[in-house]
């Protein structure tokens, strides 16, 4: 029954890609029959596209509850026993007259409170510019902001201009702001550590706050490098609207972005978000997250090269990629690959009905977009008010642009 749940809850995310209620109740299905890795993947993607900020703090507050279920199941999971206690067993087994003299051992287990630190792994994987397809004008200004300052220290350092500090990439959910960061990464020939919420949440007092500090830590050691934290807001979360039990997460992540006693100077400290009104003031301030740079939906070229990616290795006839691409403005990175399962789904029935195989063809992809819209304009439509009523420092101006550019489809 349970096993029936769970696949009906995950075809329901696939219907409805973007619904957070969807994805948060396959989360919490998945994690009461104890598959806390999918669960904690789902969850994450609920607080990514969840707008509601009460919603958002029981999401996050369950994603803690799970985090440390799967730690504690790491901790008390039970070791393969060495040759020595296998001989004993056996021994115990054939002289039961040595079990009476055997002490009484109470079986007792003693959780600890996560007392070994995260170890966020480097990522190698070597991603470059030229693996992202299209978004010229954002790889131009990553350039001049970001990766410059790497390579020109000596300029730099002339003017005592900074060489590190904080970037916060933000737009739409599924634009590929995970992706660009490794891409700037690459480019910039720096250690590259992503960084998980599990990395860092835990329940027990003062161990979320330590973990956070000791990661800043391994990426001052080996400097040059570069933090990437994913959907920062769930961590950076405003401390205005946020409980009382993760301000001081908030505060340790201030204090080590830019701190008295903490230095970013060849640290690079890159993070995303959908949602950058949600992260917390102090964030956005001079020293700490000062550049925020927007990632608009992927622009033609882009479109129709993750169309061309997608398709590839599928049993497909002569798909006009540059016609999909005109009829898919504002669709995202996964919304486009959204479309291609789709249209496959819809394929395969075909076949399964009529009895005869055939290939993809752009005219299953063209029936497909009929039904389908993009995921993007919901966003879009919601940050046209942040950017009417909140820019007075200057900091949605790159979504401002954006939005004048094509105020008359939005």
């Amino acid at each position: 029954m349970e096993k029936e749940k769970i696949k009906w809850l995950q075809q329901m995310v696939v219907q409805r890609p973007t619904d957070p209620q969807a994805h948060y109740w396959l989360g919490i299905e998945l994690a009461e029959n104890d598959r806390y890795h999918e669960a904690i993947s789902s969850l994450s993607t609920a607080i990514s596209y969840c707008t509601d900020e009460k919603e958002k703090t029981e999401m996050v507050n369950e994603l803690i509850k799970i985090s440390s279920n799967l730690k504690q199941e790491e901790i008390t999971a039970p070791s393969k026993p060495s040759s020595d206690s296998q001989m004993n067993a056996e021994t115990d087994r054939h002289s039961p007259s040595l079990n009476k003299t055997k002490p009484f051992q109470p079986k007792l287990k003693v959780i600890h409170g996560n007392a070994i630190p995260p170890k966020v792994k480097q990522a190698h994987e070597d991603v470059k510019f030229e693996d992202v397809a299209g978004l010229e004008d954002l790889k131009k200004t990553i350039h001049l902001r970001i990766i410059s300052p790497f390579f020109n220290k000596g300029l730099f350092s002339k003017f005592r201009k900074k060489v590190g500090g904080g970037i916060l990439f933000y737009g739409p959910p599924g634009c590929g702001k995970t992706f660009i960061a490794r891409a700037t990464a690459g480019e910039c020939n720096a250690h590259f550590y992503p960084v998980r919420i599990t990395d860092i949440l835990d329940p027990y007092i003062g161990i979320s706050e330590r973990n956070l500090r000791d990661i800043f830590d391994k990426a001052r050691s080996q400097k040059p490098s570069i933090l990437f934290f994913d959907e920062v807001d769930t961590i950076g979360f405003s401390r205005s609207k946020s409980s009382s039990n993760t301000r001081g997460l908030i505060d340790t992540f201030l204090t080590e972005m830019e701190g008295i006693d903490s230095s970013t100077e060849e640290i690079l400290v890159m993070a995303a978000t959908n949602t950058p009104w949600d992260v917390d003031n102090a964030l956005k301030r001079p020293g700490r997250f000062d550049r925020l740079i927007f990632v608009a939906p992927p622009d033609f070229k882009a479109r129709e090269e993750i169309f061309k990616l997608k398709i590839k290795g599928r049993f497909a006839e002569d798909i006009d990629t540059q016609l999909l691409a005109s009829k898919t403005e504002f669709f995202s990175g996964a919304d486009i690959e959204n479309v291609v399962e789709l249209a496959s789904e819809f394929i395969i029935e075909d076949i399964l009905t009529t009895g005869i195989e055939r290939p993809l063809t752009t005219q299953d992809f063209l029936q497909t977009l009929e039904n389908v819209q993009p995921s993007t304009l919901e966003w879009l439509r919601t940050v046209k008010n942040y950017v009417k009523y909140a820019n007075h420092g200057g900091l949605y101006n790159d979504v401002e642009k954006y939005l004048r550019q094509h105020s008359r489809k939005i």
